[in-house]
């Protein structure tokens, strides 16, 4: 099986992973942000994503200020980053080296606002020597370029530790069924995703989602992008109707990451869309193209959204006959001079 497909389809296992690291450290975690105002999450590329991800759910669960920027951002302007307040660091890289995510350590450790701590796949990486205390995901470790099994893994953990974090019961409970979901969806995915690859008749994909949805529809938009060389943005779903919607065309197809708590708002206008001649693929608890049926609350659901956008991705590319194990200019790794 192809390196990208298998590392998508058996990811499951890392999240199981996640859920007992997050567990483990959720009490190490809780005394460093004891004494700081607010949290950065940084990344960069899909880890950026996912601090955007992680900041909004981090947000939303403790009440606590949260940001999620680029950590070229914070290297070159920290002072569009970081206050007065303390401030705890949350680094977030596969590898654990690449090269703007260590120098925003270093450039936040100089300001000395508060700690860092750090989610990573690889032990021995410069970023867990640089950290406070890291999470390390073995489980989630890849051979691919393209970042997935890594993404979803470093993602659950962010949402695990926030859940812990907020002391919340029900969620803690809800995510330890996620695995078995996870395995469950893949398998439904896997034929879905091939049927729905029709890159001949589409010429752009957005991809839809809010609050903490949206750095995951930034990040499967960059999975079309990386895998199959499709143009595709994401956008805050209602901030389609505000300018992007004069882009739609029979060849457009928008991705709507649909979450519960206002459903009504995202099919209206994915309905609008549609009627305007856009193709449009929905995924939510029921009633969408692709139906999750997990029985989980919204806020610990959305690592499940990801597999089966990642297929979609995937099967895109290898339509139109491209190899996603081999993306076009990009390095698993990236590393510059500063």
């Amino acid at each position: 099986m192809p390196v990208t497909r298998n590392e998508i389809v058996t990811q499951p296992e890392a999240w199981a992973q996640a859920l007992d690291e997050a567990a483990a450290h959720a009490s190490t975690w809780r005394k460093h942000l004891t004494e700081v105002a607010r949290v950065v999450f940084t990344g960069c590329g899909s880890t950026y994503y996912l601090s955007l991800a992680a900041a909004a759910l981090f947000q939303s669960l403790t009440g606590r200020e949260a940001r999620g920027v680029p950590g070229s951002e914070l290297a070159l302007y920290p002072e569009t980053v970081l206050t007065r307040e303390p401030t705890a660091l949350i680094a977030v890289s596969r590898s654990g080296a690449t090269s703007e995510t260590l120098r925003a350590v270093e450039v936040f450790r100089a300001a000395a606002r508060g700690p860092v701590l750090a989610i990573t796949t690889r032990a021995n990486a410069p970023l867990v020597a640089q950290a406070d205390d890291a999470l390390v995901l073995t489980q989630g470790q890849e051979r691919s370029v393209v970042q997935t099994r890594s993404f979803a893994a470093m993602y659950l953990a962010a949402v695990a530790l926030s859940v812990h974090l907020a002391d919340w019961r029900e969620g803690l409970t809800a995510m330890a069924r996620l695995p078995e979901l996870g395995r469950r969806i893949i398998e439904r995915a896997e034929p879905w995703a091939a049927a729905q690859a029709h890159p001949e008749q589409i010429t752009q994909v957005f991809f839809l989602g809010s609050g903490s949805y949206y750095g995951l529809a930034a990040e499967l938009s960059l999975k079309m992008k990386e895998m199959s060389l499709t143009p595709s943005e994401p956008f805050h779903t209602l901030e389609f109707r505000h300018g992007p919607m004069s882009l739609v065309t029979p060849q457009t197809m928008l991705v709507g990451l649909v979450d519960e708590r206002h459903a009504r708002y995202t099919r209206a206008l994915l309905d609008e869309m549609q009627r305007l001649g856009a193709r449009v693929l929905r995924i939510a608890e029921d009633d969408a193209e692709f139906p999750l049926h997990a029985g989980v609350p919204d806020l610990v659901r959305g690592v499940l959204y990801l597999p089966p956008l990642q297929l979609l991705a995937y099967e895109w590319a290898v339509a139109k006959g491209l190899d996603p194990d081999q993306p076009r200019h990009l390095q698993a790794v990236v590393r510059l001079s500063f």
